[in-house]
């Protein structure tokens, strides 16, 4: 399956060098539509951009990733929200997942590859929910 490159894409973290990596990775990916933002307060008021995936720092000064997330699918629950973050409590996953979260990536040395693998289960949830909806006869 070819990976939907046209998709909107935020990147969200208070880290500056992990969104120069993450952007960079993407772009090499064929990702066009890439926004950063260095905290959470800018990617809200940039919701109206209307964004396919948003990956969430989950530690950030102001508002931290939860509250974004939770103001995220107030906006619209069919954004496709990914944490990526040093935090690693398994509680803490947990409970993003419950509030709506697709995915919670664990910063390590293979975030890119781990924001690949989320993305092509995006595309193929994506797919799946497309086939479904033409499959479906009034």
């Amino acid at each position: 399956m070819k990976a939907n490159t046209d998709l909107k894409i935020f990147l969200v973290d208070d880290d500056v060098f992990s969104l120069t990596i993450y952007r960079q990775h993407l772009r090499n990916l064929g990702y066009k539509h890439i926004a950063v933002f260095e905290n959470g307060l800018d990617c809200l008021n940039s919701l109206a951009q209307q964004p396919d995936i948003i990956f969430l720092d989950h530690q950030m000064d102001q508002l931290n990733g939860v509250e974004v997330l939770k103001k995220i699918k107030q906006f619209n629950p069919d954004i496709y929200v990914v944490f990526i973050s040093g935090q690693s409590d398994v509680q803490t996953v947990i409970n993003s997942l419950k509030l709506g979260a697709f995915d919670y990536i664990v910063k390590d040395n293979n975030d890119t590859g781990k924001m690949e693998e989320v993305l092509n289960k995006i595309n193929e949830v994506k797919e799946l929910l497309l086939m479904n909806e033409k499959s479906v006869v009034f």
